[in-house]
């Protein structure tokens, strides 16, 4: 739960970022965010999960 609050929260600030700077505009990125809500009830969604989970764990325990 917290990986995937502090993956959107991240998400949303590169959004934020991206719409002020003028290399995205509002509408793709109302498509973007449509896109990924409605792609979160497909049967998808537990592959992508799964996916993030395992991309975080190993991000994890890479040690500097």
């Amino acid at each position: 739960m917290a990986i995937s609050l502090s993956v959107v929260l991240l998400l949303a600030i590169v959004l934020v970022v991206m719409i002020r700077g003028g290399s995205i505009k509002t509408g793709p990125a109302i498509v973007a965010a449509l896109f990924g809500f409605f792609m979160a009830s497909t049967g998808m969604a537990p592959s992508i999960q799964r996916f993030l989970n395992s991309l975080a764990d190993t991000i994890n325990q890479i040690k500097f």
